[in-house]
């Protein structure tokens, strides 16, 4: 602890960040168009003695303004995370700090109970096959969107289903649903497969879907519906019946912790997958414990900005009990090039200090 005590929060400023897609990503199965990127804020901690750690704001930075002078040791412990609450904003930035400080990335300050190479998703195929409106590209468009990203690296695909929620008739929707996943299927017969409805299935109806793609080998289901103990019974039902052994993975909505755990306790899930940035690292570690005791796997959910992808990676080869992390293509202008690489559907971290990422000298700086 001692490299932490000798340190005092001198300065905490912030930085925008701005994300590129490789592509627009359109609508799941609740909202429209993703868009082609977009821009958020860094906290970055400055201490008296010239260091720094910085990372994605967990919300509002300015109350943590008070916390200038205190010594990096009273608000985090390197085995714990954050300690003080008014500093959770500052949750990936302590971390980062914490392990240039102590000279090793955060996976090891975790633990180092995961392997530093750490399978990854592609989370980008949504329904691209639906646009424009007026003229859509139908399946093409899906199967082109993966053979960039296989391109890119990605071994796996994560396929957005649910097109009867808004935008299509509920029997079109779950027909098309079908036959963009054994287009996939077909396409990639080794790749693992994916699908996430985003909670935009009836319940009862998604037994529609799953015996049309019973032969597709699913490796994992993500929100079909809103999760009851019903209804997941009787998906459960339904897997060991069609002799699927796809996993179930929820808990990125709106998590109730007590619930979810209980559903991983019953045997009702397999995956949890809780926001590496809106649950938090710190709650994170503090809750891994509890999943690991119900029997189940993490995943924490990534979507959006390319460095929840480095997050969780950390997470996965820190505490361990991670299936797989959820990839997002792209490209952050405001960093230097990031000290890890997507390599044959894994993403290989180095042994760099922090999260082994540095911000660019001046761009997007604001304080």
């Amino acid at each position: 602890m001692s490299a932490l005590a000798d340190h005092r929060i001198d300065r905490i400023s912030t930085r925008k960040l701005h994300d590129h897609y490789p592509r627009t990503v359109g609508r799941n199965a609740r909202l429209g168009s993703h868009g082609s990127g977009g821009t958020y804020t860094v906290a970055v901690v400055h201490t008296d003695q010239g260091a720094s750690g910085w990372g994605i704001a967990l919300g509002d930075v300015d109350p943590c303004q008070p916390l200038v002078g205190r010594r990096v040791e009273d608000v985090f412990d390197p085995a714990v995370g954050v300690t003080e609450p008014s500093a959770m904003p500052l949750d990936l930035a302590l971390h980062d700090l914490a392990g240039r400080l102590l000279g090793q990335p955060v996976y090891a300050m975790l633990g180092a109970a995961g392997s530093t190479t750490v399978p990854c998703y592609d989370a980008a195929i949504y329904f691209d096959d639906l646009d424009p409106d007026d003229d859509p590209r139908g399946l093409d468009a899906v199967l082109a969107n993966c053979a960039a990203d296989h391109a890119l690296g990605h071994r796996a695909f994560k396929l957005k289903i649910g097109r009867g929620n808004r935008w299509m008739p509920a029997a079109d929707g779950v027909a098309r649903d079908i036959e963009v996943t054994r287009a996939v299927r077909a396409a990639y017969p080794e790749a693992r497969i994916l699908v996430d409805a985003n909670d935009g299935y009836p319940a009862e109806r998604f037994v529609d879907y799953l015996e049309a793609v019973s032969d597709c080998g699913l490796y994992w289901i993500e929100e079909p519906f809103p999760e009851t103990h019903e209804d997941l019974r009787r998906l459960r039902r339904d897997l060991d019946r069609l002799g699927s052994t796809a996993l179930i993975a929820d808990g990125e909505a709106r998590p109730d912790i007590p619930l979810l755990l209980d559903l991983a306790a019953g045997g009702l899930l397999d995956v949890l997958l809780m926001d590496v940035v809106s649950y938090g690292f710190t709650a994170w570690r503090q809750v891994m414990p509890e999943v690991v005791a119900a029997g189940v796997a993490a995943s924490p959910h990534a979507w959006g900005q390319p460095l929840k992808s480095l997050y969780a990676a950390h997470i996965a080869a820190g505490l361990g009990n991670v299936a797989v992390v959820e990839g997002v293509p792209g490209h952050t202008t405001g960093i230097e090039p990031a000290s890890y690489q997507l390599v044959e559907g894994s993403i290989e971290l180095s042994s760099a200090p922090g999260f082994g990422v540095e911000l660019s000298p001046h761009e997007g700086a604001h304080e």
